[in-house]
């Protein structure tokens, strides 16, 4: 018999939890979380955990969950939809300016970022007028948000249109990247931004009163589930699936306006996107494993079905990876979605000194003040045992170095 790759953990009373984590370290609390999902009634043969696996909100980040007859918004999360994209252009190392101040300037006024709170004012991390090319790109998506307000009107007004094309905050980002042939690619990371908090928020509460109300106890509330068959259940599913579908579409157009800024910055003429790669890792779809059909939920974790294309990002200083599928049926076709924390945020901001996050981030050029402490490199487990954890589930194409990082 084959040796296995990842570790069994037995649940009693649920599916058994397979974790591809040899060599990373995981958290009491993120094993006790992950059993406590395993528990569920409708669980399909096992969860899958990721080697970036660590303790999320209502969910265990890194965490791959398929069900049969029922869905977990909060498995899906707030940040629906969020993923990756990565395009290659045709530039090479030496064709950048050897300051690259300049280049970061022009990405950060190319593409609202960041986040700002104010009475009567705009958040700066939003369009105030937004340009002609995101209107028309929210003309694809205006129709089924229409639909999905209709029946929940409080959707309505959120940041939707004036956040279509924007990074946000957190582990949002945007990089210049070289490969392991010094040739420029442009990565950044990013999600369904306002408006897919409002309808991830509001489905999490919605499917915790539909438990009240049917008296149905839970491990934990943050695993209310929606019953295939039911109204809300096929309500969350389009909205979850309009959310993912504003995601995509949020990347490919800042991914647009980041070329343009390189072209305003760049003298020498090139070509963008020759190897493109756009993928989601909190989402929620239907695929057929073990020879049926089930739903699979995905947070913190990249579709990796054999010869599918997928990006692992490391942190601020570390490398990136553009990597191969190789469809491990064990792991629901799943690999990691980055590094994973190792650190909160708060114990980052008390552990790590701006000293300590200048020299983890030399050579990059980035942000190097107190306020992206809690996104420094020694927050987030080592990329590469992240990655030798997983060696079954993909395998690498690209390997990828930061030279500009752009933070919210």
């Amino acid at each position: 018999m084959a040796e296995t790759t990842y570790e069994v953990q037995n649940v009693a009373g649920g599916v058994p939890i397979k974790m591809w984590t040899r060599g990373v370290p995981v958290e009491d609390e993120a094993r006790a979380q992950l059993t406590r999902a395993a528990k569920m009634p409708f669980l399909f043969k096992h969860v899958a955990a990721m080697p970036d696996v660590h303790v999320g909100i209502g969910a265990t980040v890194g965490s791959v969950i398929p069900t049969r007859g029922a869905v977990i918004p909060a498995a899906v999360g707030v940040d629906i939809g969020c993923g990756m994209m990565a395009a290659r252009t045709s530039l090479m190392a030496h064709d950048l300016p050897d300051n690259l101040e300049g280049i970061r300037s022009a990405i950060e006024q190319a593409v609202p970022h960041g986040r700002s709170v104010g009475r009567g004012q705009r958040d700066h991390g939003s369009w105030g007028n937004p340009p002609a090319a995101i209107v028309e790109a929210w003309a694809g998506l205006a129709v089924r948000f229409a639909r999905i307000c209709d029946k929940y009107p409080r959707l309505k007004n959120t940041n939707n249109l004036t956040h279509l094309g924007t990074l946000g905050t957190g582990n949002h980002f945007i990089e210049l990247c070289l490969d392991q042939d010094a040739r420029v690619w442009v990565m950044l990371h990013s999600g369904s931004r306002g408006v897919g908090n409002a309808i991830g928020s509001f489905f999490i509460e919605l499917a915790k009163q539909d438990m009240r109300k049917w008296h149905i106890n839970l491990p934990d509330e943050n695993l209310a589930y929606f019953p295939e068959g039911t109204d809300h259940f096929d309500d969350y599913v389009e909205a979850v699936g309009w959310a993912q579908d504003f995601a995509a579409l949020n990347r490919r157009m800042m991914m647009a306006n980041v070329i343009s800024a390189l072209r305003g910055q760049i003298a020498k003429p090139f070509d963008a996107e020759l190897e493109a790669v756009n993928c989601h890792h909190n989402y929620v779809t239907r695929e057929n494993h073990f020879g049926e059909n089930v739903l699979v939920t995905r947070k913190g974790a990249v579709r990796a079905a054999k010869g599918v294309l997928g990006i692992i990002p490391g942190s601020m200083g570390a490398k990136s990876f553009i990597v191969r599928g190789l469809g491990n049926a064990e792991s629901f076709d799943s690999c990691s979605h980055g590094a994973g924390r190792v650190m909160s945020r708060t114990a980052a901001k008390r552990l790590v000194s701006l000293a300590d996050h200048i020299a983890d981030t030399a050579g990059v050029e980035c942000r190097k003040d107190v306020g992206v402490i809690d996104e420094t490199p020694r927050a987030y487990k080592p990329i590469e045992a992240v990655m030798a954890a997983q060696a079954d589930l993909v395998e690498i194409v690209h390997t990828l170095k930061q030279v500009v990082c752009v933070k919210g």
